[in-house]
């Protein structure tokens, strides 16, 4: 239990129905349609295209997303593989022809066809019970009245203000500068996109007038995007994978997402005694940092579009975690095995449902980079994701970039099962942090016997190949004794990802749900 003379927040309870997101306003929405008679799915979708107008530059229609779902009276996992492809005509060859050596993160290279609202819709469909427009609604209300942007939203739209090129300037700029904490956004065009796909479903974003508006756009900056990738974009129902951890299995979405990172992650360090050091110590923090260097050369080697990834099983063994454990010297930080493909801080929203039934979604949903390419649509003002930087030009990789493939995805939704029911689904954000941010979560409450509020909320530190990000609830004494140890230890500029989660107890029936306090939002049920 936490100290209440102290600054922090306690756990929410309730026992009909929770959501738990990074904005208010997208958590009060969840729950007013699971208070209407909608179930998880139609809460999830409802809170998940509204924080695309609350936290822009967070995520949108122009991005892609993933679920994991648990229908109500099962403990099996569904995976939604909701990320779109690259399009056809791209090529690798050319950009490496070009000088690039990497895919550029801002250029029209990067954008790949938005696999989102695909998604939705499918899921909609299939497992919901109000229908997509009625999901739909709150978002294009709020599209048109606008919202207020909230303190976290507006420190980070201002660190992003110079991505935004041409278009996109005009869509999400006020004045030509970053809204401040309490003003007005609104986005009126988007919110006659929505009232297509209300209308129209899946035809009205990826056939008509809107789709030729981002083909249009996207050719005139150069990209080779076609109305015929946007018609086949389809997303995919996949198999989940998982691995347990000290009694609980961490079911993790597939690849083109990067969990099976977390799960090998959480393999090395059941080699270790974790549970016997210092939760805030920098014994804890060096062989995490490690144990991370160690996954995260696996996962550049290995994980691709789904066609590619033929070493998962691998990648997978416990003889290769236990392998790559005898690497990790207990007292020395390796060279770093390979560079991180990106900074710490990328722009994700994840948000987790469940209802009275117990239906649990975990949904996570993403442009990537801040505002993703930077580029946004010339009528309706859609923000593209940058994904494709996803890619490697490496020929021969199984990442390579190619159109028709989907690149590696950092952005990943977990759910915990133990016993076999499943008991948690949670999300932890922040890019490539994201694995490691996973195996945290769960050490923290496994080995450290904290609830998940005090779970999130403990600090956070990251290795990303280059810096060792060391939050600022770390002591100073910690800090030295990394470097000691031969970390490049920094202070980040930027908190370390955010986190959402909730518990089920099948048992009383009640939900428990917590929310990071390195984001504005909140757990909220009914």
């Amino acid at each position: 239990m936490r100290d209440f003379q102290l600054p922090g927040r306690s756990p929410v309870f309730a026992s009909n129905g929770m959501c738990a997101t990074s904005h208010p306003l997208a958590a009060k929405t969840a729950v007013q349609i699971l208070e209407s008679g909608g179930n998880a799915v139609d809460a999830a979708i409802a809170a998940a295209v509204l924080l695309g107008i609350c936290e822009p530059q967070m995520t949108g229609i122009g991005g892609d997303c993933f679920i994991l779902l648990s229908t109500g009276g099962s403990d099996e996992v569904i995976a939604l593989n909701g990320s779109g492809r690259a399009p056809a005509a791209l090529s690798a060859s050319v950009m490496r022809a070009a000088g690039h050596k990497t895919v550029p993160m801002q250029g029209v290279e990067a954008v790949t066809i938005p696999g989102a609202v695909d998604a939705f819709c499918q899921l909609s469909k299939d497992f919901g019970k109000l229908g997509l427009p009625t999901s739909l609604a709150p978002a294009i209300y709020y599209a048109k009245a606008g919202v207020p942007v909230v303190p976290r939203v507006a420190f980070d739209w201002k660190l992003a203000e110079g991505r935004l090129q041409g278009d996109a300037q005009k869509f999400y700029l006020l004045d030509g500068k970053a809204p401040q904490a309490g003003q007005i956004f609104r986005a009126p065009k988007q919110a006659e996109v929505l009232e297509r796909i209300a209308l129209e479903g899946w035809r009205g974003f990826y056939e008509g007038e809107v789709a030729q508006d981002m083909v249009a756009s996207l050719n005139a900056l150069g990209g080779v995007h076609t109305l015929d990738d946007f018609a086949n974009t389809e997303s995919d129902y996949t198999t989940p994978i998982s691995g347990e951890y000290k009694g609980a299995e961490l079911v993790e979405h597939p690849p083109n997402g990067q969990g099976a990172t977390a799960i090998l992650m959480n393999n090395m360090l059941s080699q270790f005694d974790i549970a016997g050091m210092d939760a805030l110590g920098a014994k804890r923090a060096h062989i995490e940092a490690e144990a991370a260097k160690l996954a995260y050369d696996a996962r550049n080697r290995i994980i691709a579009d789904p066609d590619q990834t033929v070493r998962l099983d691998h990648m997978l063994s416990q003889d290769t975690a236990d392998a790559l454990a005898g690497l990790i010297d207990p007292k020395r930080a390796m060279a770093s095995a390979a560079k991180v493909s990106e900074n710490v801080h990328k722009d994700t929203v994840y948000l987790t449902v469940v209802d009275k039934d117990m239906m649990s979604v975990s949904l996570i949903y993403s442009i990537y980079n801040s505002f993703g390419s930077g580029l946004a649509s010339s009528k309706f003002g859609i923000n593209f994701q940058n994904r494709g930087s996803g890619f490697t030009l490496q020929e021969g990789h199984p990442n390579e970039a190619m159109g028709g493939r989907r690149p590696m995805h950092t952005i990943i939704p977990g759910m915990l099962r133990k016993n076999g029911k499943v008991i948690m689904p949670f999300g932890v954000m922040g890019g490539a942090y994201q694995p490691c941010g996973h195996a945290r979560f769960m050490s923290n409450m496994l080995d450290f016997g904290m609830d998940m509020q005090t779970a999130i909320d403990a600090p956070r530190c990251f290795d990303d190949g280059l810096v060792m990000n060391v939050e600022y609830g770390y002591s100073d004494a910690v800090r030295a004794q990394l470097a000691d140890m031969g970390h490049n230890v920094a202070m980040p500029k930027v908190a370390i990802g955010g986190a959402q989660s909730i518990l089920i107890n099948h048992e009383t029936g009640v939900l428990e749900g917590a929310s990071d306090p390195r984001k504005d939002g909140c757990a909220l049920g009914y």
